[in-house]
């Protein structure tokens, strides 16, 4: 039953839109956010509930939307919903009251403790709609959480060859963590309380006329709805001995990681990493401590794609201060055996002729979209790169009830630069949120998606933040601003006058309010960020 609690220190609810503060509670070891929600001054949970970022250090825009400086997550003020993820759990909200000089707030105790709430999962019976889900990952998460979250009450079922249930994968390359208890986003009851059936197989293929799916085990399962979310395949090396020695690794799943940290044992190893993408970058500092690791690129800076040469060059220098060596530009030739164990790596061989000594070899060169599953099936058609693709809502183009997210998704971007043009972005978050506008599609498909902005995030020794994307556009320049030699910088990529992605460490919360100005095409152009503007320095987003 709600009571009434005081909060410490406020004597008023005169708050501006997009102003916040971070309250105690009295009587409780607790606190709560005080805010204007769209002009409706509130109080909610204090902090994100993906890895815990106190929100009043977020972006509140005067819609009401509130965006974690970590991560990304955008939640509803007003609600406590999620809007964006990668959290999964919203908000608790709790009406604000000013008395006597003093403002109190309505609520539950243990409710205002936790700072957070369970979403509206639970369904004790399924009607005759049936959504099944292919893949275990991000997509799917943000497919059944949304679903559920909105009182979808047809059948739901995840198919997924991992052998665990939904994990949260970023973990996996920043940390080599292998402990599920750990890894899981929710326990199996937690399905089992919404009738989410999760069968652990491999889908091998689709007939899309009479709507049912085939599994290698041999089971067949009907759908009114299909859901593609099957991520992306690492890939190898074409190279004399990387398909034939042991103790080469790529990382997609725990059973990689725990491969990999078996591998490494009592550390003391050495360790080569072929490709200085995100992965191997990642790789290279969770395994630094205790090892020689050596990264190998054929970039002339690390991330270069993505990030450019001379941001590439500020994280190469981040991640060396951690004992990291670097041989880039560099192109392999082949992996030889041990002297000591001929079935195992003993060096990698680089066209130049340097030979680096090798105990682990781990390859981060990338990945394929999985859909080996549909590569002989005649009703549908690939892309050139194995993807499929959607419109906006993520509707496989050509297939009728069947949605595809995540790496293995084409889709129209229509951030800035994009202007439709279709991309493939492979982000945790993006997977995520595209589940759940699926989710919305199919329970109301008369309403338009909303436009997300893509961010990501990866530990490279310090946090970096990402949001934008250039995948449509690409970028012709890189302006930056803040104090690099400091570790705080701020990377803002333009295609012509466009601010097209922005990359930073050091400089929270920047990327929340980059993402909200994109999400609302308010985003300044090149020239104002060429003279100097700080965009946190425009307020809200409004």
């Amino acid at each position: 039953m709600a009571q009434e609690f005081k909060l410490k220190g406020v004597t008023s609810l005169a708050l501006q839109p997009g102003d916040k503060h971070e309250v105690e509670v009295e009587g409780l070891d607790a606190k709560v956010l005080l805010l204007n929600a769209a002009g409706n001054v509130q109080a909610m949970g204090p902090k994100c509930t993906h890895y815990g970022a106190p929100l009043v250090k977020g972006v509140l825009g005067t819609n009401g939307k509130i965006t974690c400086p970590w991560h990304g997550a955008c939640f509803n003020t007003k609600t406590g919903d999620i809007e964006d993820g990668p959290a999964l759990d919203p908000l608790p909200v709790f009406k604000a009251i000013e008395r006597d000089g003093a403002v109190y707030i309505q609520g539950d105790a243990e409710t205002i403790k936790a700072g957070r709430r369970k979403p509206n999962f639970k369904c004790t019976s399924t009607s005759g709609d049936k959504v099944l889900v292919v893949g275990g990952g991000s997509g799917a998460l943000g497919v059944v959480e949304g679903l559920r979250n909105s009182g979808y009450s047809g059948a739901i079922t995840i198919i997924s060859n991992e052998g665990y249930l939904p994990i949260d994968r970023p973990k996996l390359s920043k940390a080599l963590l292998t402990d599920l208890a750990k890894l899981q986003w929710r326990e199996e009851g937690w399905y089992q309380s919404g009738s989410v059936d999760i069968v652990q197989d491999e889908v091998v293929g689709v007939d899309f006329a009479t709507k049912t799916v085939s599994t290698k085990s041999g089971g067949k399962f009907a759908y009114s709805k299909l859901v593609l979310s099957t991520g992306g395949t690492p890939r190898v090396l074409p190279l004399q001995g990387f398909k034939v020695l042991g103790n080469i690794f790529t990382l997609r799943n725990v059973h990689d990681a725990k491969r990999i940290v078996d591998a490494i044992g009592e550390k003391g190893k050495k360790i080569v990493i072929i490709g200085s993408s995100f992965i191997g970058m990642e790789i290279a500092v969770a395994t630094s401590g205790g090892n020689d690791v050596t990264v190998v690129g054929m970039e002339k800076a690390p991330l270069e794609r993505v990030l450019g040469e001379k941001v590439g060059n500020l994280i190469r220098s981040g991640v060396e201060s951690k004992g990291v060596k670097f041989y880039m530009s560099a192109g392999v030739d082949k992996a030889e055996p041990s002297t000591s164990d001929s079935s195992k790596v003993g060096s990698v061989l680089l066209k130049d002729g340097t030979k680096l000594e090798s105990d682990i070899v781990i390859l981060g060169v990338g990945v394929a979209p999985a859909t080996e599953y549909l590569r002989d099936n005649s009703v549908v058609r690939l892309e050139n790169d194995g993807s499929l693709k959607t419109d906006e809502s993520f509707s496989v183009v050509g297939l009728k009830d069947v949605y595809a997210v995540g790496d293995i998704a084409t889709y129209p971007y229509h951030g800035p630069g994009g202007n439709g043009k279709y991309v493939r972005i492979e982000h945790w978050n993006v997977a995520q949120n595209a589940g759940r506008v699926v989710a919305g599609h199919i329970i109301n498909p008369s309403v338009e998606p909303q436009f997300f902005t893509p961010v990501f995030w990866s530990a490279l020794g310090a946090q970096l933040r990402y949001a934008g994307n250039t995948i449509a556009s690409g970028f012709d320049d890189v302006v930056l601003q803040g104090k690099p030699e400091e570790g705080k910088w701020v990377a803002y990529y333009t295609s012509g006058d466009t601010v097209v992605a922005m990359a930073s460490m050091g400089m929270d919360p920047v990327m929340a309010q980059c993402a909200q100005l994109m999400q609302l095409n308010k985003m300044p152009g090149k020239k104002a960020i060429q003279d100097g503007l700080d965009v946190l320095s425009l307020g809200p987003p409004q």
